[in-house]
Order: structure tokens, then C-alpha cells, then sequence
């Protein structure tokens, strides 16, 4: 998942370690310290989940692809399968699925009597809309080019050569059968219909609506475990449970999604009972350790925050100096110093519980510290001026981008960072922030773009447990998502290694051997680390707080429970808890 909008990308806790969070309530204006189990009343059912964004950016599952999107997405729509807590591919609209012989065939066999929020009947011909939809030019979709390029005739289709994809690769043989036909073979195939560009819509709302359907969701638009009911924009959004939800109904009477600026105001509205769990800013992690009833957490993150390059920008189409930049950093100092421990130093892309994680992967040109090497930095920088023909006079100047919202202890390492090449590389570099919805911009544009940006902050985290999802997704020389341009330099001289990186991914795609394609990946990986494709800094341990009184919280890649495991969350009479009057 990118950081366009960022959760990482700061917004929503990505937890995809195994944690099932059993949490009691939080310190509310009621003074009455309640230590029971019991649940609460059904108008103190309301689950508080604070949103660290000015508002969403959508709710078309199509089009979403930051974290606060895909989250209210997820409330409303659901897929033919999604990850579960534990990681695992879990059925949704599916009740089975398999493929042929041939590796490329899929037939999903859908629950009995499924339906959308209005009770209008869903079928198998309501999924293949959906997918073709989002692959529909006129859609505008960043990510279902991406996430369902699998699909046999998918590139066509997204760039308008071919009018549709139903009854070619998307085949739905009876009401409760669809038939997916891929391109190619891909071990992975499942995990991308679990992001939710493959979400089904409902043809009639937006048949009857056009561009204002997302104006009447409650009307049968999705058929997800809840509905909206209220959206403020800018302010929250109220959910309630879907009465036509094909799994076991939520608890919960209602979720809020409050909007708020960053991390650090979100705490405060959790030490004022505004809200049911919080991300900890490392300046509070000493004190939220103290809080009663277990109410702290810390969990690693399938989330890494890196520096990265434009190879198509000067000075960065020259290896020596990207290795330069990333060896003058001390990764460990910065995670001690300024995060407080509270994130893991980094030298890998793909992040510790992903399969295929490297614990053996080593910096570039071999450094296995994450203290970086200033002595080979200053060599390295020296070598690449002189074969990119450079003076410290004519020494290109280098700006780096981040969003201006970035949490203190980021800023604080960027201007570390500054320092640091500064002091071992001599380089000046001009720091520059933005809106993060622009920076999300900026980033798309980049891609193919020796104009676009030069060097940027930026954050990942897995839309599914698979090296897929952090190599040939976002390195692939023909990946949108791949806006540092790797492999897009001809003049280059390690071009030719860099396409020889790339047919690693490809093959590491296609084969079907799973410990022989998490070799693949992991060869990949090391090559595009020694390629410095990213200067990674930290992976995310996301340290939180949640509410006592909120029993039974087990998060998901996106932050939120699977669908149907909504049920298994509720308000109890314990206490400290939200004080949620204001949405009753």
C-alpha cells in the first residue's frame, strides 16, 4: 500500500504480524473504574477509529489506494477474498474457488444468496462488472492496472483496445459462478484480488446515479459488513451494520472515523477519550507504558519508510553517488536517538514476517552495519564525480521532497539526514515539504520523468504477505508504481544488470515453487539494495494504545478486522472508555 496519503503512509496501523489484540476501555469523564467483561449497552456500542487525514480520498473501490480510502472501502465493499488477521487468505463472496491443470484458469464459486445493503441479489455477473469496470479507461484507475494486470487481456482493456473483458477472460457461467481467466501464471494471483480495486460495485446505483453514485451508498452500493449513514466531510464518517451481510453480524452499532491532522493530535484526542486506539508519538512512549490494562502495544509493521532517487535525474543516474548518499547515514543512530526504538534501522526492502524477508541482505557494496560507512561514502562520491565529469562547483543541486505532516521524529531525521551529507559528503541538500496529496501526485508524475522529482521520503506497506508485493510490484521496469525509474536508464552503465534484475522478478512471478521463488526475490532484493533503488531507514513498529473496554480488536493489513470478523469486537463496561455521547 502506498504512502500517497500516508499511513505507513502514518495513517492506519498496516499490522501484518500476527497480534490478536484482546483490549479493555479507556480512561473516560466517567469516574466509575469498571473492571467488568460484560458488554455495555447497545448505545455505547460505538467504536472510535481516528483517521490521520484532512478527509478521504474516495470511496470508488476502483480508485482508492491510500490507506485512509481503502480502509472506509473496506467498511463499505468487500472482494472475493481478503487477508485475515492471521495473514492468511481468507473467503469472502467466495465459498471456493480452484484452478484448472493449466495454471492460468480460476473458477470461484460464490456463498448462496448473497446480497447488497439494499437486499438487491449479488452475482457472479456483479464481480466480473466490478473488475472490468476498474480496468475501464474511463475508471482512471491507478491501482487496478496494477493489482489486476494478471487477468488475461487487462492491459488492452485499460488502454482501450478492448471494450470489455466479460465473457473473455471474465466469464460468469451461472449466478453463483465465475470464471477468471489470467494472461500468465502467478503464484500470487489470489492476494491481489484481496486489494480492494476488485471490491464489487453495484451496476444499478451507479447506472442510475453516474458520477454522484458514491453520494448513495446506502442505497445497495456495496455489500460490505456496514453502511454509511452519516458523512461530514472533513469532520468523521458514521457506519452501521449492514442488515444483509452474508457473515455474522458486527457488534459494534456504530464506527466512527474521525479526521485528524497527524499522530500527535490523535494522542491527545486518546488521553481525552475522543477516540478507541491511537498511534503513540515516541515522545509519549515511555508514559503510554504506564498505562493500566494493557492498554499499550508495540508490533512491527510490514511498513518501511525509505529515501529514494530519480535514476532518470542528475546526479542520481550515477551509481557510485547513490551508494555514496546511502552510506552516509546512520540508520541505527537515528532509530536509538530521535525514534526512541520505537522502529527497527533497515538495509532491507522486504519487511521482517513477509515471506522471503532477508535477515542476511547486506547494504550496498557489501556494508552490513546499518550504521552506515562514511569513509566508503566520501571514496564512492569522489569516484562518481569523477566519472559523471563533476566539480563541487558543478555538483548538480539536490532538493528532497516529504510531506509537510510528517510526525516530528521524521522531520527530525530528515534534518539528521541533511546533516549527515553534509558533514561526510560535503553536499548541500535543500529540503522541501508538501501537502502529502501532492507529494502522491508528484510521485505518480515522476514516473518516466527525468523532470519529475529528484529525491523524496516516501513509505510502503503490504497490501498482502507476499515479496511480491515489495519487488516486481514496485521495481519492475513496467510497474507505474516504479517512479524511481529502475531499469529505465539505457545510459547507465549497470543497465544491463538492472534488466537482468528485473527478469529475476519475472521469473520469481511465474514460478509456482514457492521456496524456489522466495530465493528468486531475495536475489532480486540484494541486487536493487546494491543498486541503492531505495535508501531504506526504518520498517514501522507502530507503537499503539487502545481502549480497555474494546474487546476482541484483531487488525488487519489494512488496520480494520476481516469482514466478517466484525462480530468478534465489542464495547465492554470497562473503564476508562470513549466517551461517544456526540455520535449516539
Amino acid at each position: 500500500m502506498r504512502e500517497k496519503h500516508y499511513s505507513v503512509r502514518y495513517t492506519l496501523p498496516l499490522l501484518l504480524s500476527v497480534c490478536v489484540l484482546l483490549l479493555a476501555a479507556c480512561g473516560g469523564t466517567n469516574t466509575n473504574q469498571s473492571t467488568g467483561n460484560e458488554k455495555a449497552p447497545d448505545d455505547k456500542q460505538i467504536f472510535v477509529y481516528p483517521i490521520n487525514n484532512k478527509d478521504i480520498s474516495t470511496f470508488d473501490p476502483a480508485v482508492a489506494e491510500d490507506a485512509a480510502a481503502t480502509s472506509a472501502v473496506a467498511m463499505v465493499f468487500t472482494g472475493l477474498v481478503q487477508i485475515d488477521e492471521e495473514q492468511k487468505l481468507s473467503k469472502q463472496l467466495a465459498e471456493s474457488y480452484n484452478v484448472d491443470p493449466d495454471g492460468v484458469t480460476w473458477t470461484f464459486k460464490l456463498k448462496p444468496n448473497l446480497k447488497f445493503n439494499n437486499g438487491d441479489p449479488l452475482t457472479a455477473e456483479d464481480v466480473a462488472y466490478s473488475i472490468d469496470r476498474a480496468l475501464a479507461p474511463a475508471t482512471k484507475s491507478v491501482t487496478a492496472p496494477i493489482y489486476l494486470d494478471l487477468i488475461k487481456g487487462a492491459k488492452e482493456r485499460n488502454s482501450g483496445k478492448r471494450n470489455t473483458l466479460l465473457n473473455y477472460s471474465l466469464i460468469p457461467e451461472k449466478p453463483d459462478t465465475l470464471k477468471i481467466v489470467l494472461g500468465k501464471k502467478a503464484a500470487y494471483f489470489l492476494y491481489t484480488l484481496s486489494y480492494v480495486s476488485s471490491f464489487v460495485v453495484n451496476k444499478k446505483v451507479i447506472e442510475k446515479y453516474g458520477d454522484h453514485w458514491m453520494d448513495h451508498l446506502d442505497e445497495g452500493a456495496g455489500a460490505g459488513p456496514f453502511i454509511v449513514t452519516k458523512y461530514i466531510k472533513g469532520q468523521y464518517i458514521e457506519f452501521v451494520p449492514n442488515p444483509h451481510f452474508y457473515g455474522e453480524k458486527p457488534k459494534v452499532k456504530k464506527v466512527i472515523f474521525p479526521f485528524y491532522q497527524n499522530i500527535d493530535t490523535i494522542y491527545r484526542a486518546y488521553e481525552t477519550n475522543q477516540v478507541s486506539w491511537a498511534r503513540v508519538p515516541s515522545i509519549k512512549v515511555s508514559q503510554a507504558k504506564q498505562l493500566p490494562n494493557g492498554q499499550f502495544r508495540a508490533v512491527p509493521q510490514s511498513t518501511v519508510w525509505y529515501y529514494t532517487m530519480n535514476y532518470l535525474s542528475k546526479p542520481f543516474d550515477n551509481l557510485k553517488i547513490r551508494q555514496a548518499f546511502a552510506l552516509a547515514l546512520d540508520k541505527k543512530k537515528y532509530a536509538s536517538a530521535i525514534w526512541k526504538d520505537t522502529v527497527l534501522p533497515a538495509n532491507y526492502i522486504v519487511p521482517t514476517k513477509i515471506p522471503g524477508h532477508n535477515p542476511d541482505l547486506t547494504g550496498p557494496t557489501g556494508v552490513q552495519s546499518t550504521s552506515g560507512d562514511p569513509a566508503k561514502a566520501k571514496t564512492l562520491l569522489e569516484e562518481g564525480m569523477k566519472e559523471s565529469g563533476y566539480t563541487r562547483a558543478t555538483f548538480p543541486q539536490i532538493t528532497l521532497t516529504y510531506a509537510s505532516n510528517v510526525p516530528k521524529d521524521a522531520h527530525d531525521m530528515i534534518i539528521a539526514s541533511q546533516e549527515a551529507w553534509k558533514s561526510v559528503l560535503g553536499i548541500d541538500v535543500k529540503l522541501e515539504t508538501v501537502e502529502r496529496v501532492k507529494l502522491g501526485d508528484l510521485v505518480d508524475q515522476t514516473y518516466k520523468n527525468p523532470k519529475g522529482l529528484q529525491m523524496w521520503f516516501y513509505g510502503w506497506g503490504s497490501d498482502y504477505p507476499d515479496p511480491q508485493n515489495w519487488i516486481s510490484l514496485l521495481f519492475h521496469k513496467d510497474s507505474t508504481y516504479n517512479s524511481y525509474n529502475y531499469a529505465q536508464n539505457d545510459k547507465m552503465p549497470n543497465y544491463q544488470d538492472q534488466l537482468e534484475t528485473v527478469k529475476l522478478m519475472e521469473k520469481a512471478d511465474e514460478d509456482t515453487n514457492q521456496q524456489e521463488r522466495l530465493k528468486l526475490y531475495q536475489q532480486a532484493e540484494q541486487r536493487l539494495v546494491n543498486d541503492v533503488a531505495w535508501i531504506p531507514m526504518y520498517q514501522t513498529t507502530d507503537p499503539t494504545v487502545v481502549k480497555p473496554c474494546v474487546k476482541g480488536y484483531s487488525p488487519t493489513a489494512q488496520g480494520l478486522p476481516a469482514p466478517d470478523h466484525w462480530s468478534r469486537i465489542y464495547i465492554s463496561n470497562e473503564s476508562p472508555c470513549v466517551d461517544a455521547a456526540k455520535y449516539r
